[in-house]
């Protein structure tokens, strides 16, 4: 190599090639699939599935599952998430089998049951444990509930958005060391 090749730039054409294949990689690209893990799929994997949806809006594909799903969506989950504008009553809860043949590139578990029962998914690159309180276990009066439900839903909240503006992170500066 040249000692002064160093200095030298790019030909404009192939700067404007790179940039349109890097462009082209990053932006057609599938959307990343987080999976959010819980044992009953009904509270907390709900919660954090609509809050991560708000937080990254069409940067991720999220979806939540059960080892041993409970058949339903907690109804106060659906309620306390109503009460910040997001719409989960619509979930369903589902089974982390129907997740084995699809590509998962992140699993988000927020139990502890899930994280030990949680198999490696296709594609799988990063794994997070998260574990939170299970709301559906709160005890007293229906105020007494909602508050908890409402605190855990919070918690949720605080990791997840500080996790998707992380991501972003990544990919603006993945985008500027390519351009």
């Amino acid at each position: 190599m040249h000692p002064d090749d160093e200095d030298r730039e790019l030909p404009a054409w192939l700067g404007l090639l790179l940039n349109f294949h890097l462009h082209a990689f990053f932006m057609n690209t599938e959307k990343p699939t987080i999976l959010i893990l819980c044992t009953g799929n009904s509270c907390r994997s709900h919660l954090g599935e609509g809050l991560l949806r708000a937080a990254a809006g069409d940067f991720f594909k999220v979806v939540s599952a059960g080892s041993k799903p409970a058949g339903y969506v907690h109804p106060m989950a659906i309620a306390v998430m109503k009460e910040i504008g997001i719409d989960i009553s619509a979930h369903t809860s589902k089974h982390m089998n129907e997740f084995l043949n699809q590509k998962v590139e992140t699993v988000i578990t927020v139990c502890g049951n899930a994280d030990q029962a949680c198999p490696i998914f296709p594609g799988q690159v990063n794994r997070h444990h998260w574990p939170f309180e299970d709301p559906a276990h709160a005890t007293g009066t229906d105020d007494e509930k909602l508050a908890i439900f409402r605190r855990v839903r919070n918690e949720i909240r605080r990791v997840f958005t500080a996790y998707v503006d992380g991501r972003r992170d990544q990919m603006k500066s993945a985008v500027k060391v390519a351009s």
